[in-house]
């Protein structure tokens, strides 16, 4: 009976000193910790991430100035992209799955409950709160992309009509023509917002969100395992498919 309790105790004392042990690799500086550097976004993901920022800004740009032609060419674009990306979220690589970023919201509140914390950056693609905000700037992307379809800017004094304007009356066209230009006021909104979280992570917790997405590699702890990436080549196919859908829209 003496020795069961003797081994109970060095069970006991050997879980303890396993629970201290991972306290202080918690609380670790990080150049004490193995870091290793891996690939957290793929190709595809990336370069619909830029290229959505430079066809939002020239949106913005053609319509203050009048160069509907292309505005209606930008946004032609920016909806096959959406599409892509759409399709990408249920396909393509580990990190752009819908699946894998987007959580519940009481996920997000305790990410955002712990953001004035310094901690080591484990997250490997988005983190909780950033998921959503993935989500609702796709979803006002597409409201305002698929507003335009049937937007018109005749009351301006223009010629310019969605190609799907056709098939409803003018009064609704003209509505969905307002909610175009109000909902790119939200987009703005998400915008700044977008930006102020960049800096906010950056100053306050050192996390550089910017630089995983511009070279796709991101150093973190060696325990951290890599996220499976897809073929740009699959990434390619679902993109001719998208411009394909939308060069049909165009022309009806």
């Amino acid at each position: 009976m003496v020795a069961l309790d003797t081994n109970d105790r060095m069970t006991t004392g050997a879980a303890m000193r396993a629970d201290i042990g991972a306290d202080m690799l918690q609380r670790t500086p990080a150049m004490r910790i193995r870091m290793q550097r891996i690939r957290v976004w793929d190709l595809p993901t990336r370069l619909f991430h830029w290229a959505l920022v430079v066809l939002l800004f020239f949106a913005w740009a053609t319509q203050e100035y009048n160069h509907m032609e292309w505005h209606e060419r930008v946004g032609y674009t920016i909806l096959a992209l959406l599409i892509f990306r759409v399709v990408w979220g249920f396909v393509g690589s580990d990190t752009a799955r819908f699946t894998r970023f987007l959580r519940g919201p009481l996920a997000a509140l305790r990410h955002l409950g712990h953001l004035h914390r310094r901690e080591e950056d484990t997250e490997v693609g988005h983190n909780a709160a950033g998921g959503w905000m993935v989500l609702v700037m796709l979803a006002l992307i597409s409201v305002q992309a698929g507003t335009g379809l049937f937007a018109n800017d005749l009351d301006d004094g223009g010629d310019t009509e969605g190609p799907l304007a056709q098939f409803i009356s003018r009064d609704q066209s003209d509505y969905l023509g307002h909610i175009h230009s109000l909902n790119f006021k939200l987009i703005e909104i998400a915008i700044v917002l977008h930006l102020v979280a960049i800096v906010t992570y950056l100053a306050l917790k050192r996390h550089n969100l910017v630089r995983p997405m511009i070279t796709g590699t991101k150093l973190m702890p060696d325990w951290v395992k890599a996220p499976r990436m897809r073929s740009p080549l699959l990434a390619l196919a679902v993109l001719v498919v998208a411009v394909g859908i939308v060069a049909w829209v165009a022309q009806l």
